[in-house]
């Protein structure tokens, strides 16, 4: 079941960086009827992740995939500018997203042996 979660919490990361590029590309209206729709497909994913695992883990995965990808997107598609204060910045929001992920892990398995 954790599986599927962690698909729907890809599927919902993988969709918003589509429509975050789509905001930067859309020129007519059927282009912002696309983005609008690939919104809803990924809003209706993010609470189907959220049924299972913690929603603090899933909207901070969402939200740290997303700012990382924007940026990447920005500097590499767009041509933004890279610079040290931004590597340290994403360094420490993957820090944080991975460690609050070994957390909730760790909660769980307290949870898991107190319920035995």
């Amino acid at each position: 079941m954790k599986n599927k979660a962690w698909f729907y919490v890809f599927l919902t990361c993988l969709f918003e960086l589509i429509w975050v590029y789509g905001f930067n590309e859309a020129s007519t209206w059927w282009h912002w009827v696309i983005v609008v729709g690939i919104i809803f497909i990924d809003f209706h994913f993010l609470p189907k992740a959220c049924e299972t695992l913690p929603t603090g883990t899933v909207y901070a995965v969402f939200a740290g995939v997303g700012t990382v990808g924007t940026v990447v997107m920005d500097v590499f598609l767009f041509g933004g500018n890279f610079s040290l204060g931004k590597l340290l910045f994403i360094t420490v929001l993957v820090i944080g997203v991975i460690g609050l992920n070994i957390a909730d892990n760790k909660d769980e398995q307290r949870a898991s042996k107190e319920a035995i």
